[in-house]
């Protein structure tokens, strides 16, 4: 099973010291999550924000990184994705799913979310998706 997840998200996970929940998805044999050079800057720009600073560390940010380098496949984006969505700056991440033929984005993004699905890839919660995941 191919996922991306969103930035939101991880930086969720992050503030919420839930890193070892993101771990266990991650070490999941039976899923890749991919990432591309674009969510990884969008996820270091959102992470050192003073507001998310204010909950977050310099070792909660590294130890995330590390948790990428580490269990996730990079992309390069080579489909440029066509959809209604809202917010533009998020058709990288559709983008991306075009690109890894993923089947799951997962996102907290409600722009996102009502979209529900692009071209094969369905868009849910993460809570959504554990729930799916033990189908």
């Amino acid at each position: 099973m191919k996922i991306i997840i969103d930035t939101n998200l991880w930086i969720s996970f992050i503030i919420g010291k839930r890193l070892a929940v993101l771990s266990s998805l991650l070490t999941n044999s039976h899923i890749s999550v991919f990432v591309c050079a674009e969510l990884l800057k969008e996820i270091e720009d959102t992470s050192s924000k003073p507001r998310i600073r204010k909950y977050v560390g310099d070792k909660d940010v590294i130890d995330t990184f590390k948790l990428i380098e580490k269990y996730c496949n990079y992309a390069v984006i080579n489909k440029t994705a066509d959809s209604p969505v809202r917010d533009r700056k998020d058709l990288y991440l559709l983008s991306l799913a075009d690109t890894v033929q993923a089947d799951y984005i997962l996102s907290g993004d409600k722009d996102l979310l009502e979209l529900q699905s692009h071209n094969r890839t369905k868009i849910v919660t993460y809570n959504e998706f554990k729930v799916l995941a033990t189908k």
